[in-house]
């Protein structure tokens, strides 16, 4: 049987970390994967996180199952924390999930038992997961222009009504670049006009202009549209990465109308992992239902939230110094975890093969996992790749 199994397609972002493993060089620099790292280069664990932890193991709590929408405390919390009080979360539901990931999958499983023939638009470029996900689940793809706020409008126009249009609530992976609140609320106009479902995709929230601000399209949206569906991530925002933690959130034109929509997903949850794991989730119900907790989290999301800012400023004034300006512009105003180079995947090449410095072939680079005393290295790089002559 094994024999005849065609080679598979590579996961990048993996192979590429593997070929970081394995590259002799000391100096070498890794900003391939999507992951928060201090200045020292090490990704921490929140205090928040941690004081949690600490008062789940005073409790022992029984580790006996949760039931296939996981922690209910857990998702009250993140109805909560992503829709607000609002009318919005009376008419939603949520189930938690196997991280973002997990609830992008749920989510385009339950468009497929609703729609079978529903096509789903992602922006151009995307996240390097999106086709992948929907297409497994036997959807069909399509793409619009992401950083063109008229094109992406224009593009969108051709979605028929019942199509679902996949967005990154904030923080855009991989290029850094968010709609204006303008070009967000027509968007929202088009989505009532045209009468399709918006589905977003919130994995950065509180890493770009805070936590309120980067919300703000989500719950704008939810306001407006009869019909959402939300994949919403702890791993960067709460640093839970390896404890896999996420929720998948169905707004419906009202209560009613959810009726059968938990239970699809459960259904959906029980053939692929049956129930999410525990632990995580537990913890940011701790997090979320404890004012002290709550408020601690909140000022560490924040100073995350700093130091890649702080990163960004830092290699964008670097490479004006070092004459690559027009270069620079761009990275001034892009947000998030992410740097959106403007070089060529050959240009990546060489800035990995010349310089030690992996970033994927699309330009992108983790800006939030930059050591501070490795921003000149990288600028250094990028200006050699660019203007060989400045350097």
């Amino acid at each position: 049987m094994l024999e005849l199994l065609p080679p598979p397609p590579v996961d990048p972002l993996w192979d590429l970390t593997a070929e970081f493993g394995a590259d002799p060089r000391p100096e070498r620099l890794n900003l391939v994967l999507g992951v928060y790292r201090d200045h020292t280069g090490v990704t921490p664990v929140m205090t928040a996180v941690r004081d949690a932890e600490i008062r789940l193991a005073e409790r022992s709590a029984s580790k006996e199952y949760r039931g296939l929408s996981g922690n209910t405390a857990f998702n009250r919390a993140m109805l909560s924390t992503v829709l607000g009080d609002g009318a919005s979360a009376a008419r939603a539901t949520a189930v938690q999930t196997v991280a973002g990931t997990g609830a992008l999958r749920l989510l385009a499983d339950l468009v497929r038992q609703t729609r079978p023939g529903t096509t789903v638009w992602i922006s151009d470029p995307a996240y390097v997961n999106h086709r992948p996900i929907l297409e497994a689940a036997g959807l069909t793809v399509r793409t619009y222009r992401w950083t063109d706020p008229d094109g992406m409008l224009a593009d969108l126009r051709g979605a028929r009504r019942d199509d679902v249009v996949l967005v990154q609530g904030c923080c855009h992976n991989p290029t850094g670049v968010d709609p204006s609140r303008e070009a967000w609320e027509a968007l929202a106009e088009l989505a009532v006009r045209g009468g399709w479902v918006p589905f977003v995709d919130l994995a950065y929230h509180g890493l770009g202009d805070g936590l309120e601000a980067d919300l703000w399209a989500t719950r704008m949206l939810a306001e407006r549209v009869p019909e959402m569906l939300v994949a919403v991530s702890c791993s960067k925002n709460f640093g839970l990465y390896a404890d896999r933690t996420g929720c998948a959130i169905v707004l419906g034109g009202s209560g009613a109308a959810l009726r059968h929509v938990e239970t699809a997903l459960q259904n959906a949850a029980r053939t692929l992992y049956s129930m999410p794991p525990e632990h995580g989730a537990a913890i940011v119900a701790t997090i979320l239902e404890d004012d002290g907790l709550r408020a601690a989290w909140r000022a560490e999301l924040d100073a995350m939230r700093s130091r890649i800012a702080a990163n960004r400023a830092a290699l964008v004034d670097r490479l004006a110094a070092l004459g690559c300006g027009d270069a620079a512009a761009p990275l001034a105003r892009q947000k998030g975890m992410f740097a959106g180079l403007p070089l060529t995947p050959e240009q990546m090449r060489v800035l990995r093969r010349d310089h030690a410095i992996y970033g994927t072939a699309s330009g992108r680079v983790n800006i939030a996992g930059l050591p501070a005393d490795r921003v000149d290295c990288l600028a250094h790089g990028i200006a050699a790749v660019l203007e060989p002559v400045a350097v």
